[in-house]
């Protein structure tokens, strides 16, 4: 393949890599990140590109792998642990607003009340609230998907209830 040819399969696939960029960090100013770090390491590295294969899979993996690396990074860097306690407080992020005793009151309250609901309600709300799926918590549990959205429904309905001393704080 020819750098004209290379360069105009680049240019035919970058719209869709914009998109595909805005899907994985949902964010346009980190999408623009991501696209223009991958468009530079596709040129950059142009002749790792073998023939006769899926150009687009080669780009899309090449991005893939540059927004996992990324996230990794962020990761590792975001949580270190100093010796002293200066550097300790030093190492959080400027700007992090940190509960105040009053809500953590309050979600120690909300947690309470979600262990009285009976456990046909507590269990898929629990579930729910961790971040699983309906279909995955109606699997998990062995129930139809209309009865754990029922549920998650009425486990709602009654924590706001009970906990309607809190909604207006």
């Amino acid at each position: 393949m020819t750098k004209i040819q290379f360069n105009n399969e680049l240019l035919s696939v970058s719209d869709k890599l914009r998109t595909y960029a805005i899907s994985l960090t949902s964010d346009s100013e980190r999408a623009r990140d991501l696209l223009q770090e991958t468009l530079l390491k596709v040129l950059t590295h142009h002749n790792s590109f073998t023939q006769n294969t899926n150009f687009k899979a080669w780009v899309y993996t090449i991005m893939r792998n540059t927004f996992i690396n990324d996230y990794r990074r962020k990761v590792k860097t975001k949580i270190r642990f100093v010796d002293s306690n200066i550097d300790f407080y030093l190492s959080f992020p400027a700007g992090k607003n940190y509960p105040a005793p009053d809500s953590v009151y309050r979600n120690i309250e909300i947690h309470r009340k979600i262990d009285t609901l009976d456990d046909e309600y507590r269990i898929p709300f629990t579930l729910f609230i961790e971040g699983y799926k309906y279909k995955e918590i109606a699997d998990k549990l062995n129930l139809p998907l209309g009865t754990v959205k029922s549920r998650i429904f009425l486990s709602r309905k009654k924590l706001k209830k009970s906990l309607q001393d809190y909604s207006n704080n």
